[in-house]
């Protein structure tokens, strides 16, 4: 899917991505990117075009804003409705950047016990952060698994930027006695 035309307020967030991530160093380039993330968008949480902002029914939006030509990374919006969240997942090996724009949403982090590769895994609770427009986390494998959610009777809206284009996750569903892995498949909402 291509992404859809936006903003110059959007192109110049871009062009400071494309230099957020030209460090080879994951945690410095994560590091860089979380910081233009929360910059801009403190500085003006009003430049993503309407049309990434609208709520899906049945379940959180996916729109991508734009896909780095050279592979390094997507920027996507998400839209999360009134009750909407993850399943406990992981980011299949690719770093990422979550910064709210708008709203409130609730980010659960959790570890793992023994290997995702296992049958049944375990996991424990880490932290639970609730964050409002301009805070994000760098989520770097292995420290990726957590699940987010609304946590408002509004619709939220979170900017996400991938190492790659993530278009499946391991989500972990819970079975007697801890998780099972599942491949999720991920589309991009219309």
């Amino acid at each position: 899917m291509a992404a859809l035309p936006h903003s110059p307020k959007v192109d110049q967030l871009i062009r400071l991505l494309d230099k957020a991530v030209a460090d080879p160093d994951c945690p410095k380039k994560c590091h860089a990117v979380k910081n233009v993330l929360e910059e801009v968008i403190r500085a003006d949480h009003d430049f993503v075009d309407d049309h990434f902002m609208v709520p899906a029914p049945g379940g959180y939006a996916r729109r991508l804003i734009h896909k780095d030509p050279k592979d390094r990374y997507t920027l996507m919006a998400m839209v999360w409705d009134k009750g909407q969240g993850t399943p406990l997942h992981d980011h299949a090996g690719m770093w990422c950047v979550e910064c709210v724009y708008r709203g409130r949403i609730k980010v659960v982090s959790y570890s793992i016990h023994g290997n995702d590769e296992d049958p049944c895994v375990q996991f424990s609770q880490e932290t639970t952060v609730y964050a409002g427009p301009g805070e994000a986390g760098a989520l770097i494998p292995p420290f990726d698994y957590h699940t987010i959610e609304n946590s408002l009777e509004t619709p939220s809206v979170t900017l996400h930027v991938y190492g790659g284009e993530m278009n499946w996750c391991h989500a972990f569903v819970p079975v007697e006695g801890g998780y099972t892995r599942v491949t999720k498949e991920l589309k991009y909402t219309d």
